[in-house]
């Protein structure tokens, strides 16, 4: 698995680089032994009191997951994120290596459709400027789009968007309901609970 440390104002020495490889190469051979390649990130928190990690795993084709933690060192801090990627591995080693198969087996069949991501401006931290630039022709304002990026919308079953909601550690995830061929979506609830928007079923 190959493994990238960086820090962000953070100093992630040789000792810190060892213990994070080999922390993560006993979680890969325990429990999922076919993680490609893992992004590791450290900074401090907003206050500068605290060091918060991020792990960012590819565990398969098209399949991520992520980790969080925070410690008052760089050590803890990816001890208890590497902690939350074990519990996730875990949890679903079984499902992860059930989805591998059903992904080798989709390989032959016609890939997700593309799609645009774009993340919006909150509109508190427009200025005037921004907030004119965004006014179209039609004389309607837009939020300012501050990154765009490339994504597909994957074919899938209910369980597996819920199981990749889950792994990547995401707020929603749309996708082509594999049955009804609809687009459906998964996001997580205040309560902690997923939800499930199938308009097919309305």
């Amino acid at each position: 698995m190959h493994i990238t440390v960086a820090g962000k104002q953070v100093e992630t020495g040789e000792a810190l680089q060892t213990h994070v490889r080999e922390g993560l190469g006993i979680i890969a051979r325990k429990y999922f032994d076919h993680a490609l390649e893992a992004n590791v990130t450290f900074r401090r928190d907003g206050k500068g009191h605290a060091f918060v990690c991020d792990i960012n795993l590819k565990a398969g084709r098209d399949l991520f997951m992520r980790g969080e933690g925070e410690g008052p060192d760089a050590h803890r801090a990816f001890e208890e994120a590497a902690e939350h990627v074990a519990k996730r591995l875990r949890r679903y080693r079984r499902r992860v290596n059930d989805h591998a198969r059903s992904m080798a087996a989709e390989r032959e069949r016609p890939r997700g459709e593309p799609a645009r991501q774009v993340v919006l401006q909150r509109p508190e931290e427009e200025d005037e400027a921004e907030a004119a630039e965004a006014t179209v022709a039609n004389g309607t304002e837009h939020p300012t789009v501050v990154a765009e990026t490339q994504a597909v919308i994957e074919r899938l079953t209910v369980g597996e968007a819920v199981m990749r909601l889950d792994l990547m550690h995401l707020p929603a995830l749309m996708f082509r309901n594999r049955q009804s061929d609809a687009l459906n979506v998964v996001y997580r609830r205040g309560d902690g609970h997923v939800g499930w928007i199938d308009p097919g079923n309305g």
